[in-house]
């Protein structure tokens, strides 16, 4: 899918696919990251305190990006519904980079404040920086100032992404009644911004899941915290960032010929390999 967007100059003309190319992207970091650690637990291999701060401060940083991509989106298609003559003045490509840069810089001071949190712990009490459970985000909540901040930032993005798309929704529904409004291009940005409210909840249980799983911590056994978090891995990780790619390619009529292509390409090219 990567790949796809990149096929074509339209893809890299148009806003909507440059915000949607950079959330696959973070997405795929977020799972390649997620997939390692994984690998790591299940081979019982324990990292240092340094090491799994790495890890773990570039699954932060890339998880947020997701919601905060979706709300930039979930605006962009709010403009193109309620403002058509002025959307090309107002969604360029220019302030298209500029929006994904206020993203990323966004998503990386909360990876500060985080790492401010961490240095402020006292290391010296430890006997060793070897760390005695498994790399996670989880394990480098470390003293009570962290978990409070992780709750503090999870619930402020999930309301202010929320409220946003929301409100979007809103917006384009309330065009729609609109004589003067494209009735098409209304239905299909709604139904654009219902996905995304789809793909939002997904993603904010994402980001919610550390603060879930920490507090079912203290009050069941290790097994079965263990078994939770296999399957939020799979069901809150693994399975929406999949559909993410899978729904838009199908959907958009512009990607799904250059996904099949693709595809469908590398498929005979395997199969006259083999022969």
């Amino acid at each position: 899918m990567l790949f796809t967007l990149r096929s074509k100059s339209v893809f890299c003309e148009t806003s909507r696919y440059i915000l949607l190319y950079n959330l696959l992207f973070a997405d795929t970091v977020l799972l390649a990251l997620s997939q390692l650690m994984y690998i790591l637990a299940v081979c019982r291999i324990r990292l240092t305190y340094p090491v799994c701060g790495v890890f773990a401060m570039l699954t932060n940083l890339t998880n947020v990006i997701s919601p905060l991509t979706l709300v930039v989106m979930s605006l962009e298609r709010y403009v193109s519904v309620c403002y058509p003559l002025r959307h090309a003045t107002i969604i360029t490509i220019r302030n298209t980079g500029v929006a994904i840069c206020v993203v990323w810089i966004f998503s990386l001071l909360n990876v500060l404040i985080r790492i401010c949190l961490l240095l402020n712990f006292i290391f010296e009490e430890l006997q060793s920086l070897q760390m005695t459970d498994y790399c996670s985000d989880i394990a480098m909540i470390l003293g009570p100032l962290s978990d409070l901040y992780d709750r503090i930032y999870t619930y402020f993005v999930f309301i202010l992404a929320s409220v946003a798309i929301t409100s979007s929704y809103v917006g384009v529904m309330v065009a729609a009644r609109s004589a003067s409004t494209d009735k098409a291009s209304a239905q299909k940005a709604r139904n654009t911004l219902l996905l995304h409210l789809v793909q939002l909840g997904l993603s904010l249980l994402s980001t919610m899941h550390t603060s879930i799983v920490v507090s079912l911590a203290t009050i069941l056994q290790r097994l079965i915290i263990v078994r939770i978090k296999n399957v939020f891995y799979v069901f809150i990780f693994i399975l929406p960032r999949c559909l993410c790619s899978l729904i838009y390619g199908l959907r958009d009529q512009t990607i799904r010929p250059a996904l099949m292509y693709h595809l469908c390409g590398q498929l005979k090219l395997s199969s006259l390999n083999s022969q």
